[in-house]
């Protein structure tokens, strides 16, 4: 649970920002789409492989 203490005379708009920004980095939001659905383990390990690639192609093209 998230807790945000908001300050004297802090605008709600600025508290709500605060608690998004807070949300977002606990990665509540991720974690919850990723239980929605089951898939498979070959399928994230896929993933993975695909996103490793990614980043190392990425580097690859930095460094030349």
């Amino acid at each position: 649970m998230l807790i945000i203490p908001i300050k004297e005379g802090e605008n709600i708009d600025r508290a709500l920002k605060r608690y998004k920004r807070k949300f977002d980095k606990t990665g509540t939001k991720r974690q919850l789409q990723a239980r929605k659905q089951f898939e498979k383990p070959s399928v994230l390990n896929r993933t993975a492989h695909q996103k490793a690639q990614y980043i190392q192609r990425l580097r690859d093209q930095e460094n030349v």
